[in-house]
């Protein structure tokens, strides 16, 4: 992995993940199933993992935070979805997310 210091910034760590083939962004839809943008193709918690995620804070206000996870997909679809946290948070995202924590598909980042 890249120095911490240098993807500081979502941007950052967002076109370097690109560059690593994490190319879709994904949402998630009314139903509860994480999809592509387009909608092209859904998935349940038990066909996602969680490859990586990454937190930030924004410089000035602390209410300004969010995480960006890393997914893969048993089709082998590979890209991002974002949530902030607190009252702005996507509650459809935090518990697909919670779903697929729960089934032991999360990383465990104890280097970050």
């Amino acid at each position: 992995m890249q120095d911490k210091v240098e993807e500081r910034s979502l941007v950052n760590v967002l076109n370097r993940l690109r560059k690593d083939g994490y190319k879709y962004d994904f949402k998630v839809s009314g139903e509860g199933k994480l999809c592509t943008m387009e909608n092209k193709d859904e998935f349940s918690a038990d066909q996602v993992r969680i490859v990586d995620f990454y937190r930030f804070e924004g410089e000035s206000d602390p209410d300004d935070m969010s995480i960006l996870y890393a997914i893969e997909t048993s089709s082998g679809l590979k890209g991002t979805i974002s949530n902030s946290y607190g009252p702005y948070a996507d509650t459809n995202v935090d518990g697909f997310l919670k779903q697929v924590e729960d089934l032991g598909k999360n990383l465990d980042k104890r280097d970050k």
